[in-house]
This record gives C-alpha cells, sequence and structure tokens, in this order.
C-alpha cells in the first residue's frame, strides 16, 4: 500500500468524507485527486473502504483506519520528542500575565529535570490567536481562557476557575455591581478585552440576561491595560482576579456576584510530548499550589 494514500484515507475517514477531509488537510490538494487515489487505496486492498454518499466506513474501512490513525496522530508528538531530544527547547503561547508572573517558577523547576532545555514565549490576550498559532505548529502549547468548543485537532486542559470582577477608580461613587445593574443602560466606559473574546461575549450574555445594556466600550488588549486604563479615571473595566497585577491602590475591585468563572487552561495539538506533558502538569500543580480552592481536577 502507498504511504501518501494510506494518510489521504486517514483524513477522508476522520473528517467524514472526502470534501470536508480537503479543507482539513494540511497541504494543498484538489478533491479529485484525493477521489482518484481513494480509488487506487481501494485496488490495492482489493475492498471498499467506505461509502461516499452519505459517507460511511465499511467494516474494513474501520479496521484499516483503526491501524493508522495512532500512527498519523502520533507524529507532531514524535516530531517534538525528537527536536526535544536533539535541541530541546519548548514553545508557549499565551496571556502575557501569565507567561511573566507564574510560569517562571514552573520554568526554573523544568530546567532541572532539562538543563538544556529552552524556552521561546510568545504573548497574546486572545484564544483565537494562540489556536491560529497551535494549528500552524508555531508553539507547542499555550496557557489561555478555555472554551467548551475547539478547532479540530486541539485538545485542552482545565487548570483553574478564576473569578470575574470589575473594576472602579478608588475615587468613583460606585460600590458594587448592583448598582449599575439598577441603571439597565450604563453611561460610563466599559474598558474591556475585544467583543470578539469570550470573556467578553459571556459577560455580554450575562449583562442581556438582566436586561442591562453597557453601549460604551474601551477595548484593551491585556487585563495591565484594563487596570491602567480604570487608574487613569477612563471607566469600568472587565477583568479577571488573578493575582497582584489586579489590583492597584488607584483601583477597587468589585465582585460580581452571579457570573461564571474564566476558566483558565492548557490548549494544544494532538497528544503532547513529554516535555509539553511536562510543561501541563508543571503548570497544574504550580496552580494548586498557588490557587488550591480555585484549581481544577483532572
Amino acid at each position: 500500500m502507498n504511504v501518501h494514500h494510506l494518510e489521504l484515507f486517514y483524513y477522508v475517514a476522520k473528517h467524514g468524507g472526502i470534501s470536508a477531509a480537503v479543507r482539513k488537510i494540511p497541504y494543498g490538494i484538489q478533491q479529485p485527486a484525493v477521489s482518484g487515489q481513494m480509488g487506487k487505496l481501494e485496488e490495492d486492498v482489493g475492498v471498499k473502504l467506505f461509502e461516499r454518499s452519505p459517507f460511511r466506513l465499511t467494516a474494513a474501512g474501520a479496521k484499516l483506519f483503526a491501524h493508522v490513525q495512532p500512527f498519523f496522530e502520533e507524529l507532531d508528538a514524535v516530531a517534538t520528542d525528537l527536536r526535544v531530544a536533539e535541541d530541546p527547547e519548548v514553545r508557549i503561547g499565551g496571556a502575557e500575565l501569565v507567561l511573566r508572573e507564574h510560569l517562571p517558577l514552573v520554568l526554573r523547576r523544568l530546567k532541572v529535570r532539562w538543563p538544556k532545555l529552552r524556552f521561546k514565549l510568545r504573548t497574546t490576550g486572545f484564544q483565537s490567536q494562540v489556536e491560529t498559532w497551535l494549528l500552524a505548529g508555531e508553539i507547542d502549547v499555550a496557557f489561555a481562557p478555555v472554551y467548551p468548543r475547539l478547532p479540530a485537532g486541539l485538545r485542552a486542559a482545565r487548570l483553574a476557575e478564576l473569578p470575574l470582577v470589575l473594576q472602579v477608580h478608588r475615587d468613583s461613587r460606585v460600590k458594587t455591581a448592583e448598582e449599575l445593574w439598577e441603571k439597565k443602560k450604563i453611561a460610563e466606559a466599559l474598558i474591556c478585552w475585544p467583543e470578539s473574546t469570550g470573556i467578553t461575549r459571556e459577560f455580554r450574555r450575562e449583562l442581556k440576561r438582566r436586561g442591562v445594556t453597557w453601549p460604551h466600550v474601551i477595548e484593551a488588549t491585556s487585563l495591565d491595560l484594563v487596570t491602567s486604563y480604570v487608574a487613569n479615571g477612563d471607566g469600568v473595566g472587565l477583568n479577571v482576579l488573578t493575582a497582584s497585577r489586579a489590583k492597584n491602590r488607584e483601583v477597587r475591585v468589585l465582585p460580581l456576584e452571579g457570573f461564571a468563572p474564566v476558566t483558565m487552561g492548557a490548549i494544544w495539538r494532538g497528544d503532547a510530548s513529554h516535555v509539553v506533558q511536562a510543561v501541563i502538569d508543571g503548570v497544574r500543580e504550580y496552580t494548586r499550589e498557588t490557587w488550591p480552592e480555585r484549581a481544577c481536577g483532572e
């Protein structure tokens, strides 16, 4: 059997058809070419592997898929392990606050195990950006907010649930979030992450449920920026209660009762290599030490 034909069959079987597979194959190939090579594969094995419309694996196709699936799904992890053995490096993405304030202790511990291990860090506050980097193979693991729906091929582990809070300037007359909800339409500027981010979307969803609108928005790209703008008196900030950086002597924090916490976690592609799994386990251990009441289970 042709190994390339087996690779194409893996994508067809995994994604439920030739058209869907063409959209997921990580290199350019047209649908007729895939269809033709699937025909050649069936000629080689001498049996029909799947029904075309509606798509359904035959018994022989299911048996072949079960055989080739582990091989192709573990290729990325094997490549990472080989790279680490030859030139130890792990590429990590995530929110700047996490990488700056919380990751260093984890990395120091890993250096004891792998003295030559090097790290490359890329910061962003947006889950969509780390997903793009992971799918493109530009990073190995990311630490960021995680939500139930992930792009195909990505996996996630929940590490901690962190409460959402509002931040107001210390001289603000607002003492509780409930005072704002009573207005129904809030005049102060809301300082938050972009509307496309999960944190802001979930916050907006809860406001709508309560019949509250908050039209005036200042978008910031990090937790630190939200705090800085609040301290400058530019509005009310939506933030995540993580550490000292979420505190500022010019800022007061208002709890958000009834709002779902933000789930922080690890996101990676395919099967995690040994070193990537070690990083994830290290962050999980650090989370349990730092926020035992907020840490998620396995």
